[in-house]
């Protein structure tokens, strides 16, 4: 799916901006950091990397992780395939300090970085000679390093040890480790990792169980994966098994709770391979992180990041763990080729992993969970605005950060589209292109185009059905689009205009509703209502104290837009206790339509934003107009 740069378009350029190559200069320094400073992005916007002409097949890893000065040392040594005559190899990186390279016999090797670029950092380039087939690349990590996340003890749940974790998806990974970062390159790893006495260290690959008293942990990946599945985490943590290939990592005095919240994980994994082929990672761990993790989850191979806040204590919030594990086929097995096909691996999950919850809990609550994702997407076209190209679900990414495309577009506009074509055709054929598709594609990448050629070539009857185009292609949410029904929500809404007519909490069912039920009722209430309502809605159902973080910011954002001061303090303490981006953003942007909320957003945001990780604070920066995170003067 990559293919090379043009270089009869690219050579005049070069040639006219670097003299001294059109001399044929002989000096390989010199070669290196003219070509560094022209590197440009090829196939991929989003990365340097040439792997049609050389590619990383195979990533070797010893770090030694250093808590006092937040660093990760070590070298990273790269095994190659070669398909062209160039002797110069293309990396990502940014913000990386390289200390040397050289090649498998100990040789040094010219190399240089290019300029930096504030969406996908620098080119590193490398001379690797005629035949070089291995380098080595002795390294460091800074301590801002954006995939990193390095915790105090205070800041964990147990407040005895450091923790640290890392985020790579979409582009962090080469904020800790020089390769190829393009979800195109997929390579198998092995790692041997030193930590501190004590610490548990876990990548994404095969785990131990146990704390090593030396602090020396080996990981081998022997299926290849692309760079943004690079995992690794290090902190006090406590194993336990939840069946066959699935387990729980957390922090000790957690691990009890998470283990009977995710008990049915096994039984997640059996619906998914009855639907689309056998599960081809071996085990399935969670790991539940500190709050800080500003995603609900990540689905690296064999060890899903997990963040804290679905813990509720009932497994009403367990459909991410359903998310995170059908990305074991739809983004881990087949992978977008670039980040602006990022709707094949995201809406592809939201599908599978709603049919995976329908298996285990019924169709009426998959319909439930389709209903308010279909809220989600219409809250985001509209943010977006009628015809904006970014509604499209082939994305338009190059030259900004891909975290942009992290979306409902992509989320729910992905799942509505594979949706119509499965009522467009029936269930039965749908089934059976899906898994022909994951059969097909495993272990390799897809774009947008191929996708809609397979289509036409194994599905030709939805093409003829569907306008596959203006899906792809075309803004907002196309004509003809499958909408979900739920009669449940049918009988909510009845009870919201009660509500909205006078009727006191207590006589509402709240009680008999589940967590989707309720999210409905709150998200349908009128968006104004009197102090007096929104307090007997809390005294009755307590929800400023919910333990539920769906319902909890769902409440949030109808205090703040209400000016409900009863409900300040729970924003404040959940604002600066939580780090996902999910929860911070529409209650930061609820605050900031007003003065007074916004002098409230800056001052919880500057007690908070150290807790976050880069992910969330990116976001959240730019939605207080900060800076190098400081407030604007």
């Amino acid at each position: 799916m990559i293919r090379s740069i043009d270089w009869l378009a690219v050579l005049p350029a070069l040639l006219a901006a670097v003299p001294a190559l059109a001399q044929g200069s002989t000096s390989p320094g010199n070669e290196v950091e003219a070509a560094a400073r022209a590197a440009q992005p090829g196939a991929d916007p989003h990365s340097y990397a040439r792997p049609a002409e050389i590619r990383v097949k195979h990533v070797a890893l010893k770090l030694d992780v250093d808590f006092e000065r937040k660093v990760l040392s070590g070298r990273a040594t790269l095994t190659l395939t070669r398909d062209a005559k160039t002797p110069l190899l293309y990396l990502d990186s940014r913000g990386l300090d390289i200390k040397a390279i050289t090649l498998a016999d100990g040789k040094p090797v010219a190399f240089a970085l290019g300029p930096e670029s504030e969406s996908i950092g620098q080119a590193l380039v490398v001379d690797l000679g005629p035949e070089g087939q291995v380098v080595n690349i002795d390294y460091a990590t800074r301590p801002d390093a954006a995939a990193l996340q390095w915790l105090s003890p205070a800041q964990t749940a147990d407040g005895k040890q450091p923790f640290l974790f890392t985020q790579s998806e979409p582009i962090l990974a080469r904020t800790w480790i020089p390769l190829q970062d393009s979800p195109g390159v997929r390579f198998t790893y092995e790692a041997e990792i030193h930590v501190p006495p004590g610490l548990l260290a876990l990548m994404s690959a095969e785990n131990p169980q146990a704390v090593d008293p030396k602090g020396l942990y080996r990981f081998k990946m022997d299926q290849a994966i692309p760079a943004y599945l690079m995992a690794l985490a290090v902190g006090d943590l406590a194993f336990r098994s939840t069946g066959l290939r699935t387990g729980v990592y957390a922090e000790p005095s957690k691990v009890d709770k998470a283990a009977w919240e995710f008990a049915n994980t096994e039984a997640m994994i059996k619906s998914a391979e009855q639907l689309y082929g056998g599960y081809q990672w071996g085990r399935y761990d969670l790991l539940v992180l500190p709050p800080s993790f500003p995603y609900g989850g990540m689905e690296n191979p064999r060890l899903t990041f997990v963040t804290p806040t679905v813990i509720a204590g009932d497994r009403s919030l367990t459909s991410l763990v359903a998310h995170e594990l059908a990305h074991s086929w739809s983004g881990n097995l087949v992978t977008n080729a670039t980040w602006n096909d990022f709707w094949l691996n995201e809406g592809f999950t939201v599908y599978f992993e709603r049919r995976i919850m329908e298996a285990v809990s019924g169709r009426p609550y998959a319909e439930m969970l389709a209903s308010l994702g279909l809220t989600d997407l219409r809250q985001q076209l509209q943010e977006l605005g009628p015809g904006s190209r970014d509604s499209h679900l082939y994305g338009n990414y190059a030259g900004r950060n891909p975290d942009h495309a992290v979306n409902a577009i992509a989320y729910e506009k992905g799942y509505f589209f594979l949706r119509t074509l499965e009522a467009a055709v029936g269930r039965p054929d749908f089934d059976r292109f899906l898994r022909n598709y994951f059969e097909t594609f495993a272990f390799r990448s897809m774009s947008t185009k191929a996708f809609s050629a397979f289509l036409d070539l194994r599905l030709p009857q939805a093409k003829r059905a569907v306008n596959v185009d203006a899906w792809i292609s075309g803004p907002d949410l196309p004509e003809g689009a499958d909408l979900p029904k739920s009669d449940a929500f049918t009988r909510v809404e009845t009870q919201v205009a009660r509500f909205a007519k006078g009727a006191r909490a207590a006589k509402l069912p709240w009680n008999t509703w589940n967590t989707q039920e309720r999210l409905h009722f709150l998200e349908s209430l009128p968006a104004k209502l009197p102090a007096r309502r929104l307090k007997d809605l809390d005294e009755t159902y307590h929800l400023s104290t919910s333990g539920n973080s769906e319902i909890l910011v769902d409440w949030l954002q109808i205090a703040l837009r209400n000016q409900y001061q009863a409900a300040y303090p729970a924003v404040e303490s959940f604002l600066e206790m939580v780090g996902r981006r999910k929860y911070l953003r529409p209650l930061y942007a609820e605050m900031v339509k007003t003065p007074e909320g916004k002098a409230m957003a800056e001052r919880i945001y500057t007690k908070a934003r150290p807790s976050y990780h880069s992910v969330a604070t990116g976001t959240i920066d730019a939605l207080l107009g900060w800076k190098d995170g400081k407030a604007a003067s």
